[in-house]
């Protein structure tokens, strides 16, 4: 759960939801396994060194968990992926993951309203060697995006794209999005799952927040779901991720 892309304010994001738990997985030791087995010896040193500094944050939960950042190396490299988007940033440790995934010739474009906690994260991005991949954009994403779509060389130029930004705006970085990659491109997004609240009954004891997300959640799982546009692969690791595969 990174940042807001638009003018959402870190103190607006933070949710009634205990945050602590980074998985849905009904077993805490399971999760641990999988982290212990899969996960952490594979983790790049100065991804463990910015997700430990960034765990110690007043906001540390918003960061993207280790395993959904192996995730994101995995798709990067099978996808052979060199040009990538990225909506939300935080400290950028899911960005750090994508940069170190990406080829020598890969880049990176990654989109926040505040550079402030970006700025953490910045000299681990540079002591890792990545900083050339990474062109970080200060401001509201959808903005952003509508500059990039105002150039038509840039429509369909990118070939993956990650979001965690703002729930209420999901819908609308998908329809940005997917006129930013191209067909065969991935866009994936956090956060589909809301701590399961998309599951529960409308009169569920939920906090105002986390009832407008969670409607937000739902309604782009929906939008999802019928797009002729993307082929839909529906994940319960960290809060939920989901993988769209553009092919139309």
């Amino acid at each position: 759960m990174a940042a807001g892309g638009d003018d959402t304010t870190i103190a607006q994001v933070h949710s009634g939801i205990d945050s602590s738990n980074k998985t849905l997985l009904k077993s805490e030791a399971l999760y641990k396994y999988v982290l212990d087995t899969s996960v952490l010896p594979h983790e790049p040193e100065s991804m463990r060194e910015l997700r430990l500094v960034t765990d110690k944050h007043e906001w540390g939960f918003m960061q993207s968990s280790p395993d959904e950042a192996s995730l994101l190396r995995m798709l990067i490299k099978l996808s052979g992926a060199r040009r990538t988007l990225e909506v939300g940033v935080f400290t950028g440790y899911s960005l750090l993951a994508t940069a170190l995934a990406l080829p020598a010739d890969g880049k990176v474009i990654a989109f926040d309203v505040s550079r402030e906690y970006y700025d953490i994260g910045r000299p681990f991005i540079e002591r890792a060697g990545v900083a050339g991949k990474v062109d970080f954009r200060e401001g509201p994403a959808l903005e952003q995006l509508d500059e990039l779509l105002a150039d038509p060389a840039n429509h369909g130029a990118f070939d993956f794209a990650f979001v965690d930004a703002d729930k209420p705006n999901y819908v609308r970085y998908h329809e940005q999005l997917l006129r930013l990659v191209r067909v065969g491109g991935t866009v994936v997004y956090d956060n589909t799952l809301w701590a399961g609240t998309v599951a529960l009954p409308p009169d569920a004891p939920l906090s105002d927040l986390d009832r407008r997300f969670s409607a937000a959640i739902r309604e782009l799982n929906v939008r999802l779901s019928q797009d002729p546009r993307v082929e839909v692969c529906q994940l319960a690791i960290a809060d939920g991720v989901t993988i769209c595969r553009r092919v139309v």
